[in-house]
């Protein structure tokens, strides 16, 4: 796309540029109901209405099928405004029909240096507000995983609330962005959704795992990436679910990835699930106190934790998150 290209270049030298992406929820149920020829006249007619909103502070472009995009040259107030009048231009309502746009917007050069950048992060971001609708097939799919895993495992279950709870508290205290908070919280409520497919008998065998009973639940990770990935808006939380048992120092796994190689949300839920397994009741023992829980988090700290981290969830977290009544806690693998 030039005019992405050109925009980049002249965001390099000084003017600020905004790129958002649009994509309309309900048309192809329009498609569906009166044909394409008046799908067609729909996309002009709210291509249309798009170009006169953003004018004079941007330009409009369809990218192809109903995804369009906006350039904003305009500082980030003005171009947050632009942006919510481009979403209003996209909106058409009728006896038997309802057309609105999800959109992500993305900062230029500050978020994303190439054109496949820009579009990539914009669309992610995009994506990610269609599955905070709750009326989205996102926001269904996620019920649907989680009520599948209540079924199956109200004791895990209970256990990846308390571990989101602790990893929204972590985001806060790392000042995270709304984006970045909400792969957080999403993949510490299902970073363990790929135990589903590990069976009863190994799930909850008493005694230690054999070599390849192991080897089967340590491929959980890899089940829950395929699973999650499957919904574009999850691709993130995806990754980061793959991670969520990769350890400090290159001892966990799926990938044995080590240090910062991590990814920082992956490092957080690490310490929120350990913590939430120590300090909620155990069929294995009794719970821990806040206070023992924090002090083997500091032994493990180097090792199976990011030190950094460790000492953030014991000044911000710990101390200020109510410890959530947790029963039937079912321990990390």
């Amino acid at each position: 796309m030039r005019a992405l290209s050109d925009a980049l270049d002249e965001a390099e030298r000084g003017r600020p540029y905004k790129l958002a992406l649009f994509d309309l929820d309900g048309f192809k149920a329009y498609n569906d109901s009166f044909g394409h020829p008046a799908g067609d006249e729909l996309l002009k007619r709210l291509g249309a209405s798009l170009a006169n909103a953003t004018e004079p502070w941007g330009a409009a472009y369809r990218l192809g099928g109903d995804e369009f995009c906006v350039l904003v040259f305009a500082d980030q107030r003005k171009a947050e405004a632009v942006v919510k009048a481009a979403e209003a231009a996209l909106v058409e309502k009728g006896p038997s029909f309802s057309i609105k746009a999800s959109w992500g917007m993305v900062r230029l050069p500050s978020e994303a240096q190439t054109p496949k950048d820009a579009l990539l992060t914009a669309d992610r971001r995009m994506y990610a507000q269609k599955g905070q609708r709750a009326d989205s097939a996102l926001s269904q799919t996620r019920g649907v995983l989680l009520g599948m895993l209540r079924e199956r495992e109200p004791g895990l279950d209970r256990h990846l609330g308390g571990v989101a709870h602790l990893a929204a508290a972590m985001g806060r205290a790392l000042r995270l962005e709304a984006e970045e908070m909400d792969v957080l919280v999403r993949a510490a409520e299902m970073h363990d959704i790929g135990k589903i497919a590990i069976p009863d008998e190994i799930l909850h065998k008493a005694g230690p795992l054999s070599e390849a009973e192991e080897d089967l639940v340590h491929k959980h990770t890899l089940i829950g990436e395929r699973v999650l990935a499957a919904a574009p808006a999850l691709r993130e939380v995806a990754r980061v679910v793959r991670s969520s048992h990769e350890r400090w120092d290159g001892s966990g796994y799926p990938d044995g990835l080590a240090g910062e190689e991590i990814p920082l949300p992956s490092r957080a839920i690490l310490i929120c699930d350990a913590y939430t397994a120590m300090t909620g009741t155990r069929p294995y023992g009794e719970p821990m106190s806040p206070g023992a829980a924090l002090a083997e988090l500091r032994r493990a700290a180097g090792t199976q934790f990011d030190p950094a981290l460790v000492e953030l969830f014991a000044d911000q977290v710990a101390v200020e998150v109510p410890q959530r009544a947790s029963r039937n806690i079912v321990s990390s693998t």
